[in-house]
C-alpha cells in the first residue's frame, strides 16, 4: 500500500467516526432492501450465525438479531458500534449482537469456517483497493463454513457518481470526503473466483440520487 492509500483510509475512519457521533441516523433507520433480501436467503439455508462487516450504525444488524440470528458486527468506526450496542439494548436483542472494531484490510479476527453467512452492504465499496478487497474476500472465504453464504453490495459503474470528484485511482472517487469504489462485472467475477460459487448478482438502486447497486450472492466451496 502507498503512503497515500493508507493516509486516506486512515482519514475515512476518521471521517466515518466523525459522521456517525454527529448524524445518528446518518445511514438510515429503517433495514436495507438488500438486508431484507439476504436475511430472506440466510433463513432459506438455515444460517445461525453471521458476520456483518462494515455494521455503520447498525439498521441491518438490528434486523438480523431480531430474526434470531447471532451477529458479529464489524466495523473500523467505533461511534457506530456504539449505537449499534446501544439500539441492541433498547430492543432487547444485544445478547445477539456482539460488536467488533477491526480494520479489514488485515486478517479477520476469527477462527476457519466460524460463521454460516457473511453480509457486507457496500463495505467493499469503501476506499480499500482492489488487491485489499481481494485479500478480504479470501478473508471472508476463510471464517465461512463450507456452502456458507455471502451476500455483499457495491456501487456499480452505471452509478452517476462515477469518475466524477476527486480520482484515487483504481476506479475509486472521493465525493463529500467519503471515498467510494465503484465496481464493474468483470471484478465481481474476480472476486467469486476466490473461491466461491457466484449464485446470483442482480442491480438495485437505493436512496435519492439514486445510488446504482450490485446486490451479490456467492457460496463457499470447500
Amino acid at each position: 500500500m502507498t503512503d497515500a492509500d493508507r493516509s486516506a483510509i486512515e482519514g475515512q475512519a476518521r471521517k466515518w467516526s466523525s459522521t456517525f457521533e454527529q448524524r445518528p441516523g446518518f445511514l438510515g433507520v429503517e433495514p436495507s432492501q438488500p438486508g431484507r433480501d439476504a436475511l430472506n436467503r440466510f433463513e432459506q439455508v438455515g444460517a445461525s450465525t453471521v458476520l456483518e462487516l462494515g455494521a455503520g450504525q447498525g439498521r441491518d444488524t438490528l434486523l438480523f438479531a431480531q430474526a434470531g440470528l447471532n451477529v458479529v458486527a464489524l466495523d473500523y468506526a467505533s461511534e457506530g458500534l456504539v449505537q449499534v450496542a446501544e439500539a441492541g439494548r433498547d430492543l432487547s436483542v444485544d445478547g445477539r449482537i456482539t460488536p467488533c472494531v477491526a480494520d479489514v484490510r488485515e486478517a479477520l479476527p476469527f477462527d476457519d469456517a466460524m460463521f454460516d453467512a457473511c453480509y457486507a452492504h457496500m463495505l467493499l465499496s469503501m476506499a480499500l483497493t482492489t488487491r485489499e478487497i481481494e485479500k478480504l474476500t479470501h478473508e471472508v472465504w476463510r471464517v465461512l463454513r463450507p456452502d456458507g453464504l455471502f451476500v455483499y453490495t457495491v456501487r456499480n459503474k452505471s452509478d452517476a457518481h462515477y469518475e466524477q470528484g476527486v480520482s484515487h485511482g483504481d476506479d475509486r472517487f472521493e465525493m463529500g470526503g467519503f471515498i467510494v469504489h465503484f465496481f464493474d462485472r468483470a471484478l465481481v467475477d474476480r472476486l467469486a473466483a476466490n473461491g466461491f460459487d457466484l449464485l446470483d448478482m442482480q442491480e438495485q438502486e437505493e436512496g435519492r440520487l439514486p445510488r446504482r447497486l450490485f446486490v451479490v450472492t456467492m457460496r463457499a466451496v470447500k
